[in-house]
């Protein structure tokens, strides 16, 4: 059973932080404690195994590639990107896929200055439904973020304006990889289809 190394000897301590006597708590009690421990310290072993996996098979994906790309005479490059590998038999599918993170800095602010001041002059030309387009995209969540989704939906709407495309280039160069995550997925065939299903690596999906 995991116990705490500051928890003196016949006792247990309870959700409040109370040392209790053993002899003072009911069998039953005991024995969820038990039980809960040993699935806990399971846990997270299983955690650490799979995190370990993760690093080595990155580590071995990047290694691969470093290997390929010297036979063409390739100078090494980033780890990042993201890279599909194959069997020979075309079974199996391995994946680094990363996902980077877009923030947007305060040229953002200038961005919607300059939207501001076109709606302003279209006052009359521009509908209902373009404004509270506008107005939708910079809506901030509960942490004070807009989403970076809708703001880039305004640089795939057609208008030809000077002021606007201004304003599209404002929020290009506001654009910020904030952070990034790395993934493995790793897939197999289904039977002698071109589909293709995932080896789930998390407990939920199993």
């Amino acid at each position: 059973m995991r116990q705490q190394s500051d928890i003196p000897e016949g006792y247990m301590r309870n959700s409040q932080g109370h040392l209790v006597p053993i002899d003072a708590i009911n069998d039953i009690d005991i024995e969820r404690d038990q039980l809960v421990q040993e699935i806990v310290a399971k846990a997270e072993e299983l955690s650490l195994s799979l995190k370990m996996f993760k690093y080595r098979t990155l580590g071995d994906i990047q290694a691969f590639i470093e290997l390929s790309m010297e036979k063409y005479g390739v100078k090494k490059g980033g780890k990042k990107g993201n890279v599909s590998l194959s069997s020979f038999d075309g079974q199996y599918k391995v994946q680094r896929a990363v996902n980077e993170y877009i923030s947007f800095d305060e040229r953002l602010i200038a961005a919607k200055e300059l939207i501001d001041e076109c709606i302003h002059e279209w006052v009359e030309s521009s509908g209902k439904e373009i404004r509270a387009l506008i107005e939708h995209a910079f809506q901030v969540d509960k942490e004070g973020k807009v989403s970076v989704g809708r703001i880039l939906g305004l640089t795939r709407l057609n208008i030809q304006n000077e002021k606007w495309q201004q304003a599209m280039s404002a929020i290009t160069d506001a654009m910020q990889v904030s952070g990034s995550t790395t993934y493995v997925r790793i897939y197999q065939r289904v039977g002698d289809t071109d589909q293709f299903e995932s080896i789930p690596l998390d407990i939920a999906s199993l």
